[in-house]
C-alpha cells in the first residue's frame, strides 16, 4: 500500500465483504450484529449520587418485559445500573456483590466504590468483551460520592454525569444542556428523570417507566417506579368480527373419547 493513502473504513468494508463472500461460499453465515436496548444514567449532586434507568427488556424486536429492574444492588452504599444482555448484567453484579460482601466481612467496614469499580473492570477485561455488560456504578463512601461508567471490555471513566445504553445519546444531550455543579437533590432527580425519559421517547429499545436510586451518606432511596413515563393508551378500534365474516370451504368435527377417572387425595402419614 505504498504510494497512496488507504481509507481505513473503506478497507474494513472490503475486508468484511470478502469474509462474508467466503463464508457463504463454504455454506456458513457471517455472524450478525446484536442490538440491545437500554437507557441508564447517573449524576453526582451536592449530597450524593442519583442513578436512573428505564424498565424495558427486549428480545430483538419483541418487548419481553415492560417492568424489569436495571438498577442492581452491589453493597448497602453502592448500586449499579446495567445495559446489554440482561443475564450478563445480573450475574456480573451479583458475583461482585458477593465478593464485596466477603471483603466487607474481612475488613469490618463498608466497601469503597473504587473497590467495586476495580473488581468489575478486572472481571470484564478477563473475558475480553464476551460478557455483554455496560455498567454505570455509583455510590457514596468515606471519600464522598463517586460515579463510574464501565464498558464491556473493561475500560472505565470517572465523571460527574454518565450515560450508557442504546438511548445514551439522547440522555447525554439532556445532561450536556442542563448539568451544573452543586445540584440540589430535587434538581438532580428531575435532571436524571428527564435524561431517562429522553432515551425512552427517542430509542425503540428503551421504554416504560423511570426508576431512580438516590444514594446519600447513611441513606438510600430506591424509587421504583419513580414515574410511569410511557403510559399505555386506550384502544380506539374494535377487533372483534361477527361469526361467519370469514368464509371457509368445509367443516369437520372430531369427537374425542374421554375416560373419566376418579381421583382421591390421601394424606401422608408423618407420625
Amino acid at each position: 500500500f505504498t504510494g497512496f493513502t488507504v481509507n481505513c473504513t473503506c478497507f474494513l468494508c472490503l475486508r468484511n465483504a470478502s469474509i462474508d463472500a467466503q463464508m457463504c461460499k463454504q455454506g456458513f453465515q457471517a455472524p450478525a450484529a446484536r442490538k440491545t436496548g437500554t437507557t441508564i444514567a447517573g449524576v453526582i449532586f451536592k449530597d450524593g449520587v442519583i442513578l436512573g434507568a428505564d424498565t424495558r427488556a427486549t428480545e430483538g424486536t419483541i418487548v419481553a418485559d415492560k417492568n424489569c429492574s436495571k438498577i442492581h444492588y452491589i453493597a448497602p452504599n453502592i448500586y449499579c445500573c446495567g445495559a446489554g444482555t440482561a443475564a450478563d448484567t445480573e450475574m456480573t453484579t451479583q458475583m461482585i456483590s458477593s465478593n464485596l460482601e466477603l471483603h466487607g466481612l474481612s475488613t469490618g467496614r463498608l466497601p469503597r466504590v473504587v473497590t467495586a469499580n476495580r473488581m468489575l473492570k478486572q472481571m470484564l477485561f478477563r473475558y475480553q468483551g464476551y460478557i455483554s455488560a455496560a455498567l454505570v456504578l455509583g455510590g457514596v463512601d468515606c471519600a464522598g460520592p463517586h460515579l463510574y461508567s464501565i464498558y464491556p471490555h473493561g475500560s472505565t471513566d470517572k465523571l460527574p454525569y454518565v450515560t450508557m445504553g442504546s438511548g445514551s445519546l439522547a440522555a447525554m444531550a439532556v445532561f450536556e444542556d442542563r448539568y451544573k455543579e452543586g445540584l440540589e437533590e430535587s434538581e438532580a432527580k428531575q435532571l436524571v428523570r428527564d435524561a431517562i425519559a429522553a432515551g425512552i421517547f427517542n430509542d425503540l429499545g428503551s421504554g416504560s417507566n423511570v426508576d431512580l436510586c438516590v444514594i446519600k451518606k447513611d441513606q438510600l432511596d430506591y424509587v421504583r417506579p419513580h414515574e410511569v413515563a410511557n403510559k399505555k393508551g386506550v384502544r380506539q378500534g374494535s377487533y372483534k368480527y361477527k361469526r361467519g365474516t370469514t368464509g371457509y370451504l368445509m367443516e369437520s368435527v372430531i369427537r374425542l373419547p374421554v375416560d373419566v377417572v376418579d381421583e382421591a387425595v390421601l394424606t401422608m402419614d408423618t407420625s
